[in-house]
């Protein structure tokens, strides 16, 4: 007994002197280790909210661009910060927690920094900096759990790691726009979802793994063949001399994109031409609110599809009678007049050639399309929106989603009238709303309008919003994002300021590369910090319209670059820590004293809907309970309403 008490006396010590003798620095604080990462930074004063001796992970502290999980630094997020310097990888290795890199849009420069060190990072974007090089073959040998990768918008140049083929659970993988070169790796993992290596200076045949992505993902590359380039390999050998296969490939490339130019040119020219006549007759007639890209209303004459001339047009004239028989030989869920297919005849069976008789007004250009205002001759107004990124889906299928939305019936869903669909484009057709988005009422408008958006008013806003939401949710459950852009400028108020929702239930429908650059959801913190989003984040949207409503500040989440605007979600979380809920209240609802309560609860519903952890935010149905309880209250106190 004394030999084994004696043996693990020795045990112990020897334990108690592994832990005394282990690295400094896996007992740094996370605080500590994020500092000796700012000091390697150049031109790091964005970052002065990092402050020393606060925790980054308490709720009352803020430090920009850390996100944090049950107390644990998982993502650092310092993107369009202009910083530069050396990334000092020893300190992010002190972050254990740490799963997400984000530093796009910077001037970092050199050699790709040892991230190869971070075995556990699944996410690192890297996108437009100013690296170059090659990078190791075996770089990301140790990265096993690497999901996302972005390297874009740089100038590393050399083959394409093979490591990357080695990676398990690989689901993005971003490398246009940089000078790599050789062979295309065989990256045969299932998991791979989105795939862009175009822009480089690739060459060879296409794996066969990689056949299911399109030619977008490898445009620019004139040395590659395959399936997705329409190219067969033997034909690039046949013609290209062996001494100089470059030169050859180069002149053919050439001629065809001269020809292309050409032709593009042309098109533009009578499109320009045509639109600036218009302009000209009718520019002081309207005006609009110049956010996100809104343009003058002008008139303009709507095209049936791209590259409609006008015989095409008056084939379509003579043809209607025709189109109104095949469409009853259609589908009873719908019917077709000519190219226009009619999902929803609420409003009348009408025809391509309708809408082209039709003058229209310009809406503007949103992330997703341009949106026109059409007055038929049967006096139903219609918006037209044109749809340039909805090739995700062929014909067939696209009409299935197209009809299901059609079928839709609520309150404050604005349900689709009618569809064309072609190769190029898709036009969705919908009814006018009269008083136009909340977007334009609630910041551009500043008259009759404007005033009355009382208290009362922004609430039946707030919870109409999310009644809608909420059906959507319901209604599309199996969806990844039953809504997928919820801002203001999607949320249209009718005569009597009833809210109506638009562009939901289109993530289906569109290519993931636009989506993530186009729908709102993917502001939302967990699709920033590692591009996966969820119903959870439709309920960050809403929070955010939520804040902007009862602000009346318009949110800087808004702008691509966020320069501009108020970033609502850190305003109102730093001033509720600090019981300042009232100083956030817009000062045109803050003299309804006797409300005042229910405006610090709907702020503080915003902030649950806006938590940066989706794991701590309130799911929609939450949301909506507790709205409608608020604004059961407000019946109770105003029953005349």
């Amino acid at each position: 007994m004394a030999a084994v008490r004696l043996l693990n006396s020795h045990l112990l010590l020897s334990f108690l002197l592994s832990l005394s003798l282990s690295p400094p620095s896996l007992s740094i604080p996370d605080y500590e280790a994020l500092l000796n990462f700012k000091k390697s930074l150049i031109n790091a004063d964005s970052l002065d909210s990092w402050v020393p001796n606060t925790t980054p992970c308490n709720r009352s502290a803020f430090w920009h661009g850390v996100h944090c999980l049950r107390g644990i630094v998982i993502g650092i997020h310092l993107a369009q910060l202009d910083l530069s310097g050396t990334i000092n990888i020893d300190a992010l290795q002190a972050l254990p927690g740490l799963r997400a890199i984000g530093l796009e849009k910077n001037s970092f420069s050199g050699s790709m920094p040892e991230f190869s060190r971070l075995g556990n990072l699944k996410a690192l974007f890297l996108t437009r900096n100013q690296f170059f090089g090659e990078i190791p073959n075996d770089f990301f040998s140790k990265m096993s759990s690497l999901k996302k990768l972005s390297l874009s918008g740089n100038k590393f140049s050399g083959r394409i790691p093979e490591s990357l083929a080695r990676l398990p659970h690989l689901i993005e993988l971003r490398l246009e726009h940089n000078e790599f070169s050789g062979p295309i790796p065989s990256l045969g993992q299932s998991s791979l979802m989105l795939l862009d290596l175009s822009h480089n200076k690739l060459e060879g045949q296409i794996p066969s793994s990689l056949a299911k992505f399109d030619s977008s993902s490898y445009e620019g590359n004139s040395g590659l063949c395959g399936k997705p380039m329409g190219i067969e390999c033997n034909q690039i050998l046949q013609l290209s001399p062996p001494s100089t296969p470059d030169d050859t490939n180069s002149i053919m490339a050439h001629e065809k994109s001269k020809m292309g130019w050409v032709i593009l040119g042309l098109m533009i020219v009578v499109l320009l031409v045509t639109i600036l006549f218009k302009m000209k007759s009718e520019e002081d007639r309207f005006n609009m609110l110049r956010k996100e890209n809104l343009d003058e209303m002008v008139e303009v004459y709507i095209p049936g599809s791209s590259r409609r001339s006008t015989m095409e047009s008056n084939r379509s004239n003579r043809s209607s009678r025709r189109g109104n028989e095949s469409s009853r030989r259609g589908s009873h869920h719908g019917r077709s007049m000519g190219d226009l297919v009619v999902v929803n005849e609420e409003k009348g069976v009408f025809g391509l050639q309708d809408l082209m008789k039709a003058a229209a007004e310009v809406l503007g250009n949103g992330g997703l399309g341009s949106a026109y205002k059409a007055v038929m001759a049967n006096g139903v107004s219609v918006v037209v929106k044109r749809m340039k990124e909805m090739n995700k889906l062929n014909k067939d299928v696209f009409d299935v989603e197209m009809r299901k939305l059609g079928r839709l019936r609520h309150q404050n869903i604005l349900t689709p009238l009618a569809y064309n669909y072609t190769k190029e484009e898709k036009l969705l057709v919908s009814e006018h709303v009269p008083k136009g988005s909340l977007l334009y009422i609630l910041h551009g408008d500043r008259g009759i309008s404007h005033a009355q958006l009382n208290w009362p008013t922004r609430l039946k806003i707030i919870q109409g919003i999310a009644c809608g939401m909420g059906f959507l949710h319901s209604e599309f459950a199996s969806y990844q994002l039953p809504h997928g852009n919820l801002k203001s400028s999607n949320v249209l108020l009718d005569s009597n300021y009833k809210p109506l929702l638009s562009d939901y239930a289109f993530y289906p429908l569109i290519n993931h590369t636009s989506a993530s650059q186009s729908m709102f959801a993917f502001k939302s913190p967990e699709a920033i910090l590692y591009q996966q989003v969820s119903p959870k984040s439709d309920v960050y949207c809403l929070g955010i319209i939520i804040l902007e409503i009862i602000t009346g500040k318009f949110p800087s989440q808004y702008l691509n670059n966020q320069k501009g605007g108020t970033d609502v979600v850190q305003w109102v979380k730093s001033a509720l820590s600090e019981k300042r809920e009232r100083e956030l209240i817009d000062p045109e609802i803050a003299s309804a004293t006797n409300s005042l309560g229910q405006m610090e609860k709907l702020l503080r519903i915003g902030a649950s809907c806006t938590e940066g952890n989706p794991d701590l935010r309130i799911d929609m149905k939450e949301a909506a309970r507790r709205i409608e309880e608020i604004k059961a209250c407000l019946r109770h106190s105003m029953p005349g309403r």
